[in-house]
């Protein structure tokens, strides 16, 4: 909340990101949402509870499920590094369903999160980003 448009735009935020970041900080802040909360529910819960804020999505869902909480069964399908990663390294085509895609990772649960991380770093190498400390 203390950062000015031009410092957010520094870190890469749009206008439009800069309001949902803004909302969300405004709704912890006001306690509307409590993330210390949120650990003991089952993800379906947390998933609905964070779904009502401005621009959290299911991939925004995912991302705090498998970080923040470190949950170890998801396989977010709306990380297009993921699934590129997934369709090279099973070399799939490009037209491949999400369907098909979750049905290549049921085997890995309860630990596709895991499975998740491999495929990242994976895309990572293949694609020689250099991540800085």
């Amino acid at each position: 909340m203390a950062l000015t448009d031009e410092e957010m735009r520094a870190c890469y935020f749009t206008r439009q990101k800069m309001g949902y970041a803004r909302g969300l900080a405004n709704a912890i802040l006001k306690r509307k949402l409590v993330l210390k909360r949120l650990h003991a529910l089952p993800d379906d819960e947390i998933r609905m509870v964070l779904k009502e804020h401005k621009g959290i999505g299911d991939w925004s869902v995912d991302v705090y499920l498998m970080h923040a909480l470190q949950r170890t069964d998801l396989f977010p399908l709306g990380d297009i590094a993921l699934v590129n990663s997934l369709k090279h390294v099973r070399q799939l085509p490009a037209h491949t369903s999400k369907d098909e895609l979750l049905a290549l990772a049921e085997p890995w649960k309860p630990y596709r999160t895991i499975a998740s991380m491999i495929l990242w770093h994976a895309y990572i190498k293949r694609k020689k980003i250099i991540l800085k400390d």
